[in-house]
């Protein structure tokens, strides 16, 4: 049932991303359409869990007073699916920058890609992306990042509880990962293409589950705009 007293109250709702759309568009989408459609001035609507615009999948909106439970679904254990492309680096670690080097692959097999991800697998140091929404003195490392600016990172302590590789075609290698709040995939896809003294990108993400909640389960913000109105 949406009522207005529902959604002030708090709801949580499940939206499937779209390609190309950021987290925060989402949210003032829905922001936007429940405001209209009970005309009010004003009503809290968050996210748990920022998707990067070429992302698709799962995203928590939280709205009204279970927007005070945000940092609870942050934390909890996601699931992706996605590909990474072997034998080339772009600068943001996936299709947002061009491709700056290539890297020779005929050395990895199937086997090779395989045993690669085991050293994955676990508590591991990660090093965020150098295009990400971490903030450093005030400003998102992606805005310093598109104005040409270097910066130091450091890494952080991350937990991969599956990496699965589903199918490989030819240096497209598509996976399934389970891993920890705070994990970043693109620096996953890097990170391995090094491992296999390569180079590596990601091409496509979709994030399919957050604890126990499921993509399978959300709706599209047509869908969910749709719903408004019954």
């Amino acid at each position: 049932m949406n009522t207005l007293e529902n959604f002030k109250e708090g709801k949580v709702l499940l939206i499937d991303k779209p390609l190309e759309w950021t987290s925060f568009q989402v949210v003032n989408k829905l922001r936007w359409h429940i405001r209209k459609r009970f005309d009010i001035k004003k009503i809290k609507v968050g996210h748990a869990g920022t998707l990067d615009p070429l992302a698709t999948g799962l995203l928590i909106i939280c709205t009204g007073k279970q927007t005070k439970s945000i940092e609870t679904y942050q934390g909890q254990v996601k699931e992706y699916t996605g590909t990474i492309v072997l034998g080339a680096t772009t600068p943001s670690y996936d299709l947002e920058t061009e491709i700056d080097k290539t890297f020779p692959t005929e050395h990895i097999t199937s086997e090779l890609i395989h045993k690669t991800t085991e050293k994955f697998i676990g508590k591991i140091q990660q090093k965020p992306p150098i295009f990400s929404a971490i903030k450093k003195d005030g400003k998102r490392l992606y805005e310093l990042a598109r104005q040409g600016k270097t910066t130091e990172i450091k890494s952080r302590e991350i937990e991969v509880f599956e990496f699965e590789i589903t199918a490989i075609n030819s240096n497209n290698v598509e996976f399934r990962v389970v891993c920890s709040k705070g994990t970043y995939i693109r620096s996953l896809a890097h990170d391995f293409g090094q491992e296999l003294s390569s180079g590596a990108h990601l091409s496509v993400l979709r994030r399919t589950k957050i604890g126990n909640f499921s993509v399978d389960n959300a709706q599209s913000i047509d869908g969910f705009i749709e719903s408004l109105t019954n």
